[in-house]
């Protein structure tokens, strides 16, 4: 698992690659929330464009990270879902929390 960030604005934008799963979720979370704190950011985007595999472990990851951004006021955005990704968040129903954007762009113009 590789974890890389960057701000835009008050938006943490975090890109993921390799699997997400029971073994990889606690450092993602981890991690996630210490740069989230880190760098005072508002809203979370997730790049999802890299993740070649996301078990139910990381639904549970990206509620936690929405409860933690929704008490901040902000908002929880993903984009680049391949498409094996894209059926288990639509199952999980967590498109209902959060938005799916097309692109880095699309999210941007949204959240301003």
């Amino acid at each position: 698992m590789n974890i890389e960030f960057c701000m835009h604005d008050t938006t943490l934008i975090v890109s993921l690659s390799g699997e997400i799963d029971h073994h990889t979720s606690v450092e993602i979370r981890e991690t996630v929330d210490r740069e989230y704190q880190k760098r005072r950011a508002k809203n979370i985007l997730f790049d999802f464009s890299n993740i070649v595999f996301m078990d139910s472990s990381g639904i549970g990851l990206l509620m936690g990270r929405y409860r933690n951004v929704s008490i901040c006021g902000g908002y929880v955005g993903l984009y680049n879902v391949p498409a094996k990704v894209d059926q288990i968040l639509n199952i999980s129903g967590i498109y209902k929390l959060m938005k799916l954007y097309e692109s880095k762009e699309h999210a941007f113009k949204s959240l301003a």
